[in-house]
């Protein structure tokens, strides 16, 4: 069985169900502890941010510890991720503020934890939306550099996390080093690659000065090869 196997990747969207089936358990018997509103907030918020690091993971994976037919699973962790998040957010909306827009505003605008964490959200909407096979034949080369979206948004989704902590600060500091080190990891190559310098290319050739050289490489019929002009 290889990594990238159906049932494997059925197996591992099961598994990263199993936080939100027991969190409706949780909550259906009364164990989400005296302040149940913030402990669903609290769970579904860091395990979209697990989903997202785990993510991060497969490119190092791959490229160091050479581990095949895992690209499959990014796709996978990354809905998993935006479920996560989009649970953390209606969690908010709709216990804490009882859908009222008036507050939402009022609270992108003066609570800035608040709006970072709106717009990781934002940012991984497309990401989601566009995670189709479809999707992905019809944005071609653009639905990579659509899906470079997923940096920035790990980076907000941290940011959120630490600047939302109240007192203990070693959980979301850990989440936000491992971010950044598996960041590093993709940034640090790039840095490296030898992009080509444009001002420093010669000019493109026309297809009339191809079409000249080409001619001028080519012999004539009427001319003699030297090998041709010497006397048996």
């Amino acid at each position: 069985m290889k990594l990238g196997d159906r049932s494997v990747r059925i197996a591992v969207a099961a598994a990263g169900l199993l936080p939100l089936a027991l969190g409706i358990y949780d909550f259906a018997r009364d164990g989400l502890g005296p302040e149940p509103v913030e402990e669903i907030t609290h769970r579904s918020g860091e395990w979209a941010l697990r989903m997202l690091l785990l993510g991060l993971c497969i490119t190092p994976l791959r490229r160091i510890f050479g581990v095949t037919g895992l690209l499959p699973h990014r796709r996978t962790l990354g809905l998993l991720a935006f479920l996560y998040a989009s649970l953390h957010f209606l969690t908010y909306l709709a216990l804490d503020l009882e859908f009222r827009p008036g507050e939402l505003a009022e609270d992108l605008r003066e609570r800035p934890f608040i709006a970072v964490g709106f717009s990781a959200l934002v940012l991984m909407t497309p990401l989601a939306l566009t995670s189709t096979r479809g999707w992905i034949r019809r944005l071609g080369r653009r639905w990579r550099k659509l899906h470079w979206l997923v940096y920035p948004a790990v980076v907000l989704a941290a940011v959120h996390f630490v600047w939302s902590a109240k007192a203990d600060w070693l959980e979301p500091g850990i989440y936000a080093g491992v971010a950044a080190a598996l960041l590093a990891t993709r940034l640090v190559p790039m840095l490296g690659r030898k992009w080509p310098n444009y001002a420093t290319l010669p000019p493109a050739r026309s297809a009339g000065d191809k079409a000249s050289n080409a001619r001028a490489k080519t012999p004539h019929a009427n001319e003699s090869s030297p090998a041709e002009g010497k006397t048996p």
